[in-house]
């Protein structure tokens, strides 16, 4: 159009072109501001286990003072994104998306892409920024070997905890099954229905269950090591769980952060 403007000398085609011109400008310009003045956040979860999908939150923070962003989209690498129709100026937004690693140990995500079509659709604009977002993704979960209490036998398959005892925290209240002693029977829950009632405790004081990687069943070391991390979401919580791996022993204990250390432990091992 501007060719057949300069060729014809028409003066309304040169309208025309100054007018897309500064409507390309104007709208170029409002489209810029509108994913300027933006930071992109990426939160992983607490527990990221290979090949599983894994919930993080992606959050963006509108720093303008005055100004709302619209139809914003904000990406990381693997195409997975949300789409926020618009954030308020000082204001802020997060959404969820499921990313999946393919193996343990250290991971990141290096970079954010915010994108928007704003204000006509006619072009998209894109801002990339670099993120600093490391953590450690831990081994794929193997079940199928449960670590019971006599003798410490090993049964293939899930199974319910069954280490009662009579000097622990008060659990539960079951059915009378005939097999407990009296002093068990909750007389007073009992006298109020038809059944007898009895108390069930856990014990105070379970045996330490250790955890040698060498020992445990599987055709490679990746595969013991996802028998371990199985082992130690599944127990740590319950009773003490220690853990050696080759030379290096960690002690046994119980709790979710003594759990991440040992699944930090072997998402890392022969990796550093």
């Amino acid at each position: 159009m501007g060719f057949s403007a300069v060729n014809t000398g028409n003066n309304l085609l040169f309208l025309v072109v100054s007018g897309l011109l500064a409507f390309m400008s104007v709208t170029g310009y409002a489209g810029m501001r509108n994913i300027k003045g933006l930071t992109p956040e990426v939160i992983p979860p607490a527990e990221i286990f290979a090949e599983t999908a894994a919930p993080f939150r992606l959050r963006i923070h509108n720093n303008k003072r005055h100004v709302t962003s619209f139809l914003l989209r904000l990406e990381c690498p693997g195409g997975q994104g949300v789409t926020f129709p618009l954030i308020g100026r000082k204001a802020s937004a997060e959404g969820a998306i499921a990313l999946t690693f393919p193996d343990r140990g250290h991971a990141a995500i290096d970079r954010i892409t915010i994108s928007s079509p704003f204000p006509v659709n006619f072009f998209t604009r894109y801002w990339t920024f670099t993120s600093d977002s490391r953590f450690v993704v831990f081994p794929r979960l193997l079940a199928g070997m449960t670590v019971g209490d006599n003798g410490e036998t090993k049964r293939q398959g899930s199974s319910i905890r069954q280490d009662r005892g009579l000097d622990g925290e008060l659990e539960r209240i079951a059915a009378y099954s005939g097999s407990e002693p009296l002093r068990m029977i909750h007389w007073k829950l009992s006298a109020r229905g038809e059944d007898l009632l009895v108390k069930e405790f856990g014990r105070q004081a379970t045996p330490p269950l250790v955890i040698d990687l060498d020992s445990l069943p599987g055709q490679n070391l990746e595969q013991r090591i996802s028998c371990a991390a199985w082992l130690v979401r599944r127990w740590v919580s319950l009773r003490p769980v220690g853990l050696k791996c080759g030379k290096r022993v960690i002690p046994a204990e119980t709790g979710r952060r003594h759990g991440m250390k040992l699944l930090t432990e072997l998402a890392l091992y022969g990796r550093d």
